[in-house]
């Protein structure tokens, strides 16, 4: 497991040169065959025409949210696939009434609830892995029989254990942890995309 920083730096270059060894580092220690698994999973889900449910806190809820940006638009240009894709992060309306009326840790939960089916798919970010709502939002997407992915760091927490996939990142750093999650986002919906082009001579004069 790597620990960043691990000593006080002088300088911010000096301190970014070794935060960037430190991220390359953490990006290793991702399962390839968990993170393979996961573009297939949303490639027959998106086939199935179900829905790609995201989620999480922060940082996290960043990640959760540019995940829809990606997969709705990024992954539509020139390809045949068609990902519906919803951030449970981005409802404040229905966030804050769950929290104040019900409680924090269903803000999640409650929506997969209401929303998801069985054959949809969760993505639940959270550094720890041990956020409640995130692990609440698994719970229920078992329950609902709705496959899950998580993306956590540190030790994993329960989130990695819940989930059907974990892409794990083994950082003991919330930014490095964020950079990563946000890199496995871009990875999974242009490889999407990428082996979903309709004219293959496209292959690299498109940007995503």
């Amino acid at each position: 497991m790597e620990y960043f920083p691990e000593r006080l730096y002088a300088h911010a270059g000096t301190y970014a040169v070794s935060y960037f060894e430190h991220l390359a580092t953490a990006a290793r220690t991702v399962d390839t065959g968990a993170l393979d698994a996961s573009a297939q999973l949303l490639a027959a889900t998106s086939n199935a025409q179900n829905m790609i449910f995201s989620c999480g806190n922060g940082g996290s809820a960043a990640v959760a949210n540019h995940l829809v940006c990606d997969c709705m638009k990024g992954v539509r240009a020139s390809s045949n696939l068609r990902l519906r894709v919803h951030s449970l992060s981005t409802t404040v309306e229905m966030i804050t009434a769950i929290g104040n009326d019900i409680g924090y840790d269903q803000i999640f939960a409650f929506q997969l609830d209401a929303l998801g089916q069985s054959g949809d798919v969760l993505i639940a970010i959270s550094s720890s892995g041990e956020s409640p709502n995130v692990i609440k939002v698994l719970e229920t997407a078992k329950e609902k029989k709705i496959p899950s992915i998580a993306m956590t760091g540190f030790a994993g927490g329960q989130a990695a254990k819940l989930a059907d996939i974990s892409l794990h990142v083994a950082a003991h750093n919330y930014g490095i942890v964020e950079d990563v999650h946000q890199s496995l986002m871009h990875i999974l919906a242009q490889y999407l995309r990428h082996s979903h082009l309709i004219d293959r001579n496209q292959l690299g004069r498109i940007k995503f």
